[in-house]
């Protein structure tokens, strides 16, 4: 009988005993899982605040996005109906001022505050010149020119590169202007545009100008990709072909490029590709529109991830040999992100069409356009508000 009783006292208390660590094991449970739901809140919490950058893409329409890929050339000096038409129409994200557009430094700055007032755009518009220095510089009339860069580049001194580097930043900011199409880093220009014909030089030289000017808090543009000091034919009038092969190139011609690609903010600048035919790359295709020279050297093996912006797309060499409606989309598919048009309204305009209609018929992909207008946010973040 006793043992009856001991066995069943035991039970209870065993039983008692499991109770508890079941009840245990559901608060430990609860408090676990209570962790985890807290967890995952904070995770979809960081995921709905959106990077800015991704807000204000989210924000555009498709046309406006188109717009911020293509950078035109006006025609006047002062405001006017086809000026406005362009921009409110087709949302242009960038002018390229040229001599037929300046006067006067107060007319400069009041032309860029009138076009970005009327296109009342979500984001800062770019507003360009060519201003390498001696004969390529625009306004001399009232902009004192900085000397060439081959000049620059015979007196020996990396320091004067980069003087005159923060010298052009002054100029432009004075009329507005918040991007320079300059440094050229291309070896062995015959033109005074390079400077040197020594790669090694115009690597030293280039990297000084960069650096003027992003201690001036400047955009700049390093053209022409993959190089043109080899050119034969100017660019404006026909194509050419280099035909060297990859080592020369790689040895010769990309250096310039290549350091300041891997050693600065890739998005404090642009990439000019310029539209020669590089047989050792790609012998069908203009730089300008080879997946090869965009996307597999510059992109992928180079590793650049900021703004590739063509040379312009009415210049001969490209005009001349491909069709107009095409070319803003090749451009896109080839890797590029703005396409340049400097003069002729009509040409910009079919440009643009021929890339909205493309992305409207599946050809090009909205995902594929946002990749480009990302990359030009982020280049546009760094122009300061004029607020």
């Amino acid at each position: 009988m006793l043992k009856k009783i001991l066995c069943a006292v035991i039970l209870v208390v065993m039983a008692i005993t499991i109770c508890g660590c079941f009840d245990e094991e559901k608060v430990i449970t609860a408090d676990m899982r209570g962790g985890k739901i807290n967890e995952r809140n904070e995770k979809l919490d960081s995921k709905s605040k959106l990077d800015p950058l991704e807000e204000q893409l989210n924000s555009m329409t498709l046309a406006e996005k188109v717009g911020q890929m293509v950078m035109i050339g006006i025609h006047g000096t002062e405001l006017n109906d086809d000026i406005r038409f362009l921009l409110n129409e087709f949302h242009f994200g960038g002018v390229i001022f040229f001599d037929r557009n300046m006067e006067s430094v107060e007319q400069v700055k009041k032309l860029v505050n009138d076009i970005e007032t009327v296109a009342n755009q979500k984001v800062p518009m770019l507003f360009a010149l060519d201003e390498e220095g001696g004969q390529i510089a625009r306004g001399q009339d009232f902009l004192p020119p900085a000397p060439s860069q081959e000049s620059i580049g015979l007196d020996g001194n990396p320091d004067d590169a980069k003087y005159w580097a923060k010298y052009n930043a002054g100029l432009l900011k004075s009329i507005g202007v918040n991007i320079n199409f300059a440094p050229v880093a291309d070896v062995g220009s015959r033109d005074t545009r390079s400077f040197s014909d020594n790669v090694y030089v115009v690597t030293e030289f280039v990297e000084a100008t960069v650096q003027g000017y992003e201690e001036e808090n400047f955009l700049y543009t390093l053209k022409h990709f993959p190089g043109i000091g080899r050119s034969k034919i100017d660019p404006h009038q026909e194509v050419s072909s280099v035909d060297v092969d990859k080592n020369t190139l790689y040895s010769e011609d990309i250096p310039p490029f290549r350091k300041i690609i891997s050693e600065h903010d890739n998005s404090r600048f642009m990439v000019m590709v310029g539209h020669l035919k590089y047989d050792a790359i790609d012998p069908m295709n203009s730089a300008s529109l080879s997946p090869a020279v965009m996307t597999d050297l510059l992109r992928d093996e180079m590793g650049f991830s900021g703004v590739v912006i063509t040379d312009d797309l009415e210049m001969g060499a490209i005009r001349n040999n491909v069709d107009l409606s095409t070319l803003g989309i090749r451009m896109i598919q080839a890797g590029g992100d703005i396409a340049l048009v400097c003069h002729d309204y009509a040409s910009q305009q079919i440009v643009y069409n021929s890339i909205l209609m493309a992305v409207q018929r599946g050809e090009l992909s909205e995902s594929r356009i946002d990749e480009s207008v990302l990359r030009i946010l982020r280049l546009k973040s760094h122009i300061k508000s004029k607020g």
